[in-house]
């Protein structure tokens, strides 16, 4: 049997591990967010620790109006589990359990078969573990949908999208999609600027199959290609009709070593 509740994996390594810390690093990292909420379709956040990542995760997050129920996609970088992995767990965090909206799991489960049941793709897996103390900072009544996203075809992808569209249209509440993604890894800065925003406008002319043949095509390291394509796709059938960069920067920034970059992006979808 599954065990019903998940437990961090990387508290007190990417993210501190105590809820006074944490609350006091996410009020940091979301002073640069403008004080007007935003109302967004999707969003894509990065999930590196949040010494590297965390600000822009925080300008990005704390600025949209999170509703109680947030779908989060993000990659599997495990190899773990299930292609399509779907949590239903309860996520232990350090800040207070985070349930899973069972209804909107329940219709998703019945309107795709490619998304599966599983904990193992989710057990070890940060990326989108390092995105929920943003969001229960912005919902007090949080709940989640956690799907990790392996590597798929362009066509499991458009379905998934599609299901998850239609599913938001039938429920009687909003829902905010959140894809985890890091942008070019361990490339020179220059190389990786150019690559991301490459990429960054290719999600700008808001074509997912086009976004995705760019990416995988050219080799492009962005680990979140995946759960990007989906929260798009998802989104463009929801009406969203244009992306907003909130800011792009990389791990250099912070380190220092311009000669091996992770490249990270905020972008809201609206």
């Amino acid at each position: 049997m599954e065990s019903m509740t998940r437990s961090p994996a990387v508290a007190g390594r990417f993210y501190p591990g105590d809820d006074k810390s944490l609350r006091l690093s996410i009020k940091e990292l979301c002073k640069t967010a403008p004080p007007t909420k935003k109302k967004v379709l999707a969003a894509i956040s990065p999930h590196a620790g949040y010494v590297y990542s965390g600000s822009i995760a925080g300008e990005t997050i704390c600025q949209i109006d999170v509703p109680e129920t947030v779908v989060l996609l993000g990659p599997n970088h495990t190899g773990k589990g299930e292609a399509v992995g779907l949590s239903t767990a309860t996520w232990e965090m350090p800040m207070g359990a985070v349930p899973v909206d069972h209804n909107f799991v329940q219709d998703l489960l019945n309107e795709t078969d490619y998304i599966k049941k599983d904990e193992l793709a989710h057990r070890y897996e940060h990326s989108l573990e390092v995105q929920i103390p943003f969001l229960q900072m912005q919902q007090k009544n949080l709940s989640i949908v956690p799907i990790s996203i392996s590597h798929i075809s362009y066509q499991v992808l458009d379905e998934i999208g599609m299901a998850l569209a239609e599913v938001i249209k039938r429920s009687d509440k909003e829902v905010l999609i959140l894809a985890s993604s890091d942008m070019t890894h361990y490339e020179p800065r220059a190389a990786a600027e150019k690559k991301d925003h490459y990429v960054l406008k290719k999600l700008a002319d808001m074509d997912p199959r086009i976004l995705y043949r760019s990416v995988t095509g050219h080799r492009i390291s962005m680990c979140g290609i995946m759960p990007v394509t989906v929260a798009l796709i998802a989104a463009i059938e929801l009406g969203a009709t244009k992306t907003e960069l909130v800011r792009y920067t990389d791990s250099g920034e912070i380190t220092g070593d311009t000669d091996q970059v992770v490249g990270y992006a905020g972008v809201l979808i609206s």
